[in-house]
């Protein structure tokens, strides 16, 4: 049986693609292990799969000047150490890395002991984990077709990213039912990541008098951000996270409003869905930017800039993308990142061979 080390973490988005790929590595007969940090968001997401588990000491890189940098470096020295053991413990035949900082020592490790090691940068341009294991993979996926141009070519592979099947599989009468909806009038579904985004709620809820006579409008605020004074509104659903639901909801929606996190534009683009993009502008690196300004550029999504949104504007752009809907809906049907887990599964059996 061929055995392959899952690795990545500190945000979901580490981590869910290499959920996506479990259903897919169990049929091909893969025995499958993770090597995440000790109490991690990973370790959360992956204890529900019935997976082997090991935590390792892990410790971040930092571009600005912070205490613990003088003692992060020797966390992840004894992280590469204890990694080195694991995986001459476990012997997989290949490594797969997500990314985030506690995948720099696995990958790092998987090197020095010879196994090859696939990674998979989510963004436009690679963050500094990944930057740290490029020059030691043995390939490295990709969700956008400009990244190929910052990685080495031989390297590089156009995958898009992983995404969980179940997010296909939804039951759009469930969600009109849990919403209390009507099959006869458009939905938008707005989402802001997992701990919402609170500009986008605002402008969402005061364009409301605006979007209520054309469209229903599904809102998945955040946590603690649903607004009681709202909840009895024909036509307007707040939830402050959904699970189970979630593939329904998407189902159901007709257009979605996003923030522009790279693993949830991809889902938006396998489900074909016409999408508003609102990138995250302050507290990150700037890859929503980047994320968004791709999307826009392939014919997929409306862009707009979350420092220049009202509710006069938001509430136009989304008439606008409704009215034009078909159009992305024929881009997304033939964009090259669409096969993801396909893609990754072939090179991972083969360099696994």
């Amino acid at each position: 049986m061929k055995k392959i080390v899952l690795t990545g973490g500190g945000t979901a988005g580490h981590v869910t693609p290499n959920i996506a790929l479990l259903p897919s590595l169990k049929e091909e007969g893969f025995q499958v292990s993770y090597i995440g940090s000790y109490e991690g968001i990973e370790k959360r997401l992956i204890e529900d799969f019935d997976i082997p588990y090991y935590g390792i000491s892990t410790g971040k890189f930092r571009r600005y000047f912070d205490l613990k940098n003088f003692s992060d470096p020797f966390r992840v020295i004894k992280g590469y150490r204890q990694a080195l053991q694991l995986l001459k413990e476990i012997k997989p035949d290949i490594v797969f890395s997500k990314g985030g900082f506690v995948s720099v020592p696995v990958v790092r490790a998987a090197a020095a002991l010879k196994i090859p090691c696939i990674i998979h940068e989510s963004d436009m341009t690679p963050g500094l984990a990944n930057k740290l294991c490029i020059p030691v993979a043995t390939k490295v996926c990709c969700n956008f077709p400009e990244t190929l141009n910052t990685l080495p070519a031989a390297k590089a592979v156009l995958t898009g990213s992983p995404i969980r099947q179940e997010l296909t599989r939804g039951n759009k009468l469930a969600a009109l039912e849990l919403c209390g909806f009507s099959a006869n009038k458009p939905v938008v579904m707005i989402i802001g990541g997992s701990q919402g985004a609170s500009s986008i709620n605002t402008m969402i809820r005061e364009a409301l008098p605006q979007l209520l006579p054309a469209f229903q409008v599904v809102h998945i605020c955040g946590k603690d951000k649903v607004d009681n004074l709202m909840l009895t509104i024909p036509g307007y659903k707040q939830f402050e996270y959904l699970k189970s639901e979630l593939k329904d909801v998407f189902a159901m929606a007709d257009l979605v409003v996003s923030r522009a996190g790279a693993n949830a534009i991809c889902e938006i683009l396998a489900l074909k869905k016409p999408n508003l993009l609102i990138p995250l502008q302050s507290g990150s690196r700037g890859d929503q930017i980047l994320n968004g300004r791709s999307f826009e550029q392939q014919g997929f999504s409306i862009v707009l800039r979350e420092d220049y949104l009202d509710c006069d504007i938001l509430a136009n752009k989304i008439f606008e993308l409704y009215e034009n809907r078909h159009t992305y809906i024929e881009k997304m049907n033939y964009s090259g990142q669409m096969n993801s887990i396909f893609t990754i599964m072939n090179l991972i059996k083969e360099l696994s061979a």
